[in-house]
């Protein structure tokens, strides 16, 4: 018996990272567990935290919790991968699930192209 694979081209509307599972990873998921539609799924050498649409790190949250100055150079440090488009400032790292949503952030224009 063969399997039938199927392709399905609409977005998930889904964005995440994967972080180590030491303690800025536990910590960083902990915040985030308490943000709307955000999931965290703990496994044993690394923690999963996805969310709808967009997810937001603020490093001023997350550095008050982990109790040092937190900022996206640490969190690229904990952080193994991601998918969605990320944006990075000064404060916060930014994922979203469709580049639309990040226009603003990344220059995207969404105005047609005239051919």
């Amino acid at each position: 018996m063969s399997a039938t694979f199927q392709s399905d081209a609409t977005s998930s509307n889904r964005c995440g990272v994967t972080l180590m599972n030491n303690q800025w990873g536990y910590v960083i998921a902990q915040v985030m567990s308490t943000k709307p539609d955000v999931t965290i799924r703990e496994y044993p050498s690394m923690i999963r935290v996805d969310g709808v649409r967009t997810i937001d790190f603020d490093m001023a949250e997350i550095g008050e919790a982990v109790g040092v100055d937190f900022g996206p150079p640490e969190f690229e440090e904990v952080m193994s991968t991601h998918y969605g488009r990320m944006v990075v400032l000064d404060d916060r790292v930014l994922l979203f699930a469709n580049p639309e949503d990040a226009a603003e952030h990344i220059g995207f224009d969404l105005k047609p192209v005239a051919t």
